[in-house]
């Protein structure tokens, strides 16, 4: 690959926001960051699912709305940006080989303590699964704008400058983002950047890797869910 001689004014802005929207997954964006300034304004209590909606809707608004504004002002299409279907028939396949691996791979790591402490976030649904369902389907929100910052507004951001190791770019922070999960989760976040990013460049859409995150976090949190209410009774 031929080194740039000049920055490319898109490349360096994507560089630097996805550096900002990222971090404020950890800073406003987070369902602490509610219980501890906001909740009170709302008159409702910390850690309830309301916590959960500004959480969700917060990587929505920094992980789509934002970086979307942004390459519109680039004059990109909804190619470019990854936002059409791109190779949906690809795409589809890799998600039904995927489910019954992924199915399995939840089942064995929700045995273990470290991740029956950490899923599902929000604790209020163990004993609801009307509450279960509600959750997860505003998860879909957290999950669109976290899976097009790093595979759709950083990954087609950058590839003027980076070409296809834009995937390899792209699966830095991703990862970085895992530190703090169980080891197991942390370390396979980075065959997983990797493998995620690769299939949004195929298929040219960032779509596919929402469906395939969100079953992932789901069947984590189901498992979870039902080795914990166990235990308990």
């Amino acid at each position: 690959m031929t080194i740039p001689s000049t920055v490319d004014r898109q490349t360096a802005i994507v560089l630097i926001l996805a550096a900002f929207l990222g971090m404020s997954k950890f800073t406003f964006g987070s369902a602490e960051f509610f219980d501890q300034e906001l909740s009170v304004f709302f008159n409702v209590g910390p850690e309830s699912l309301w916590s959960y909606v500004y959480f969700f809707g917060m990587q929505g608004l920094t992980g789509f709305g934002i970086p979307l504004f942004i390459l519109f002002l680039f004059r990109r299409s909804r190619h470019e940006m990854g936002l059409g279907l791109g190779n949906i028939k690809l795409g589809l396949w890799v998600l039904i080989l995927y489910i019954p691996f992924a199915t399995l791979g939840c089942w064995f790591l929700s045995g273990q303590t470290s991740f029956q402490e950490t899923y599902p976030f929000f604790r209020g649904v163990l004993h609801n699964w009307r509450m279960f369902a509600l959750y997860e389907f505003l998860f879909l929100f957290y999950w669109i704008g976290w899976e097009y910052l790093w595979r759709g507004f950083l990954l087609f951001g950058i590839e003027k400058t980076f070409g296809v190791w834009a995937i390899f770019i792209q699966a830095l922070p991703f990862a970085a983002l895992h530190a703090q999960r169980p080891w197991p989760e942390a370390y396979l976040s980075i065959l997983g950047a990797l493998l995620l990013g690769a299939l949004v460049w195929r298929c040219r859409s960032f779509w596919i890797a929402v469906p395939i995150h969100a079953y992932q976090m789901m069947a984590m949190d189901f498992f979870c869910i039902v080795r914990l209410t166990n235990d308990l009774k």
